[in-house]
């Protein structure tokens, strides 16, 4: 099974596609992609878009998982975030890809075992997880394979689920 995390911004959306191969977890592909400050917010969604559309197209994930929004004090973040996750959405609706969105509390329990876990901590484990040569960077590229990590296990655990009933 195939599984494209990402975690949504418009300067910078993080994405990882990792598969789930027996009990094996392997990072297929990351990265990130990276907009102007200067570009107006029209174009820099539409740069996220076809950016995470392509990814799409190129690795044909079974499914896509985003981070769903958390803010606490800033607006204008929230904002901006929730934008880059509407197109995201959009892509993954016009490939016909099944969507699974976690807080960012169920990918840190996913990955790292502790909801509370800190920033360093889920990159360490997504590290170690994926047997990565060496962190991914930036730090939004971390959370989206943490995200599909969390996609894969969730996947796992409700096929498993449902054959039980």
């Amino acid at each position: 099974m195939l599984a494209l995390g990402i975690d949504p911004g418009t300067a910078i959306c993080g994405y990882g596609v990792v598969r789930l191969e027996g009990s094996t977890l392997k990072a297929v592909a990351y990265g990130a992609i990276e907009t102007r400050a200067g570009e107006p917010v029209e174009m820099r969604l539409n740069s996220v878009f076809q950016g995470i559309d392509q990814v799409i197209k190129q690795y044909k994930p079974d499914i896509v998982g985003v981070e769903k929004l958390f803010f606490n004090r800033n607006v204008t973040t929230a904002m901006t975030v929730s934008q880059a996750r509407g197109v995201i959405l959009l892509a993954a609706a016009q490939n016909a890809i099944q969507l699974a969105e976690f807080t960012p509390l169920q990918v840190k329990q996913s990955v790292a075992g502790y909801g509370k876990a800190t920033k360093e901590q889920i990159i360490y484990m997504t590290e170690k997880l994926l047997r990565l040569p060496a962190k991914p960077h930036p730090d939004d590229v971390a959370d989206a394979l943490a995200v599909a990590i969390c996609s894969l296990h969730t996947h796992t655990f409700n096929k498993v689920w449902e054959c039980k009933r």
